[in-house]
C-alpha cells in the first residue's frame, strides 16, 4: 500500500502535486497512528521557482534536505509557529517539492481531535498546512524522514478524483515570488470542506 520510493523520483512535480490528491498520509507517533486523505497541495519547482526555498540554487542547512533523492520529508517552521510538511520529489540535486496543504481526517480521528482541541467534523482541524501538520503530529523532528519508513509515509487507497474535480490556482502566501506567485501550481479537490481558503478559484 505504501507508495514506493520510485514514485517520488518522478521529475514532473506538477504531475505529482495533482497525483498526490486522494493519497493517504500516515504518521505513527509512539504507536499512535493517524492518517488523512490529501485534498490540497502546492508544487515547488526547484531552482527556477522564485517561491521555492531552493530558488537560484540556494543551499543552506535548512534547504539541503530539498536536494536529496525524492522520497523524504522536508519540514520547516513558518512564521515561528506552523510546521509545514513537504514531500521531496525528483532526483538528487533537483530540489522539487510538494507542500501538503490540507488533509481530510481518515484514521485516528480522536487523536487528531485531541491534538487540535476540536471535533473532526470541523474543517479547521486539518485545513491549511499548519493545521494539517498539527493534526497529524508533524513537527521539526519529522524533517528528513524516509517516506518509506514507519514514522511517516503515504499510501494509495485507490481514491481518485475526476479531473473535473481538481482545481488549479495560484499558490498562497508567496507574493514575494513576483510573477511566479501567479503560477497555477496549487491543486485542490473541488467541494471538499477541508480545503483551505480560498477554496474557490
Amino acid at each position: 500500500m505504501k507508495l514506493p520510493l520510485s514514485y517520488y523520483s518522478n521529475q514532473d512535480v506538477l504531475f505529482l502535486a495533482q497525483d498526490l490528491l486522494g493519497k493517504v498520509l500516515f504518521t505513527n507517533i509512539e504507536g499512535e497512528i493517524t492518517a488523512g486523505i490529501i485534498v490540497e497541495t502546492e508544487a515547488y519547482f526547484g531552482v527556477k521557482d522564485k517561491a521555492s526555498h531552493a530558488y537560484g540554487g540556494r543551499r543552506t542547512d535548512r534547504t539541503e534536505t530539498l536536494y536529496s533523492q525524492g522520497g523524504i520529508s522536508y519540514v520547516y517552521l513558518c512564521y515561528g509557529i506552523h510546521h509545514l510538511f513537504n514531500v521531496v520529489t525528483s532526483v538528487e540535486d533537483d530540489p522539487h517539492a510538494v507542500l501538503i496543504r490540507a488533509v481530510e481526517p481518515l484514521i485516528g480521528t480522536e487523536i487528531m481531535e485531541f491534538r487540535r482541541n476540536m471535533p473532526a467534523s470541523k474543517a479547521a482541524i486539518s485545513s491549511g498546512p499548519g493545521s494539517a501538520s498539527k493534526a497529524l503530529g508533524i513537527d521539526r523532528s519529522f524533517n528528513k524522514k524516509d517516506l518509506n519508513g514507519n514514522e511517516i509515509w503515504i499510501e494509495d487507497h485507490g481514491i481518485q478524483y475526476p479531473s473535473d474535480d481538481i482545481v488549479a490556482g495560484p499558490r498562497i502566501g508567496v507574493a514575494y515570488a513576483q510573477e511566479d506567485a501567479l503560477l497555477p501550481w496549487r491543486f485542490f479537490v473541488k467541494g471538499n470542506k477541508y480545503v483551505s481558503k480560498p477554496n474557490k478559484i
